[in-house]
């Protein structure tokens, strides 16, 4: 395991840096915003364009990466990315802001597309579910570290995008100088909905919803935190709060339901995730304390959700269909993504800071009716079906799902 980690170092150091940066210009963008007094309603319409640009990327970038390779592409979409950053406290305005944010989003997804394909292509088939752990927890504490170094410098200021720039530049390094063999070219499976909807409508219907849901905190849930008076650190914190809360619980959720009938598990973890956002929209404002923790628990119960949906889906996918269900998952969950960011801040335009939590409820209160619908319309999948849990990092693309369906095929001719 050591050595398989080590020979795919340079490509996770690289992962770790360009994920911190993502991290903070992610929160820094939603708390500058705010700021400068663009409207709420707006500021989820520029944090949608993420989300829009990064499904766009899923579907275009396979073909520059087949174009020019893995190296090339990567070092001019981080130069890009990281150019992008700088321009935003340059032109202050929420529909430039937009357009730079689509332009990350789509950049971001070959960035990911190339580490992911690359770190499948070194995985072997006894590991690749312990790669795919290390890079979830690299995904995390990347994030964390990165939502962190919101409060060492004024989002007013100039320097905290020059340390987004500077931490994308430095991610071309380990690529640039990587001893390694470029992957193969990636290829792009046919992506069929209405079949995934006959194959699991829960996942068909959660991937959407989650979505919905958790681009809206995501888009927005910074400045709810803004605007219930908090400071910088306090936001760091919530938003760190949050990510360690999914960190916790995702995996015993993922062992749990490996052993039960998953629909059970995301109905339980949907309404804990209902009950922990209605205490953030009443309690939240009160106390730094009651923020943190009912944003871990929030965090705990919400984030997994997506990852929970694709195993669901791949308990009753056929072999050699994991790469297109899970990639018709990511798109599905990436259209709810470009809706619920801009939807949720709407709503917290119109009602209020809370509104934003009462919104996430109200989704997933709408899921679990859904779920405890078709549990008693389906009986569970068999045991010998099922597909052992993996954790699914939050900026993942569809490569990442092959290190997941080459493990089930082995598992499957064992």
């Amino acid at each position: 395991m050591f050595r398989a980690v080590a020979a795919i170092s340079s490509l996770l150091l690289a992962a770790a840096i360009l994920l911190a940066g993502n991290g903070l210009q992610g929160t820094l963008l939603a708390v500058r915003a705010h700021l400068e007094g663009f409207p709420t309603s707006l500021i989820g319409v520029l944090m949608s364009a993420y989300f829009a640009g990064f499904v766009l990327g899923c579907r275009f970038n396979p073909a520059f990466i087949k174009s020019v390779g893995h190296i090339r592409t990567f070092l001019a979409l981080a130069s890009i990315a990281s150019a992008a950053a700088l321009i935003h406290p340059l032109m202050i305005d929420v529909w430039t802001w937009a357009i730079l944010r689509a332009i990350t989003g789509f950049c971001f997804a070959g960035l990911i597309l190339v580490i992911e394909s690359w770190i499948n292509e070194r995985a072997t088939n006894q590991n690749r579910g312990r790669i795919l752990s290390v890079y979830r927890v690299i995904d995390l504490s990347a994030t964390l570290v990165g939502n962190a170094l919101l409060a060492t410098a004024s989002p007013a200021d100039f320097h905290l995008f020059a340390t987004v720039s500077i931490l994308m530049s430095i991610a071309l390094v380990p690529v640039a100088l990587t001893k390694s063999d470029a992957p193969k070219p990636i290829e792009t499976a046919r992506l069929d909905i209405s079949r995934l909807f006959k194959v699991s409508p829960v996942a068909a219907v959660g991937a959407p919803m989650v979505g919905l849901a958790n681009s809206a905190f995501w888009g927005v849930g910074a400045v709810y935190a803004q605007e219930q008076g908090y400071g910088n650190a306090a936001i760091a914190a919530f938003i760190s709060a949050v990510i360690i809360g999914a960190a916790l619980l995702q995996w015993p959720l993922g062992w749990l339901s490996d052993r039960i009938d998953r629909r059970r598990v995301m109905l339980g973890a949907a309404l804990l995730g209902v009950a922990s956002a209605i205490a953030l929209a009443e309690f939240g404002g009160r106390s730094p304390e009651l923020l943190f923790g009912f944003g871990a628990l929030f965090g705990a119960f919400i984030i997994p959700m997506f990852g929970l949906t694709a195993a669901h889906a791949n308990d009753h996918a056929a072999h050699g269909e994991a790469v297109a269900t899970n990639g018709g998952l990511l798109l599905l969950h990436g259209g709810g993504s470009v809706v619920g960011a801009t939807l949720g801040a709407s709503v917290m335009a119109a009602f209020g800071p809370p509104a934003l939590f009462h919104y996430i409820a109200a989704i997933y209160v709408a899921f679990s009716a859904f779920c405890l619908y078709r549990i008693f319309k389906r009986p569970p999948a068999p045991d010998e079906r099922k597909t052992p849990f993996a954790p699914v990092p939050k900026n993942a693309a569809p490569t990442v799902f092959e290190i997941g369906s080459e493990e089930k095929k082995e598992e499957a001719a064992a």
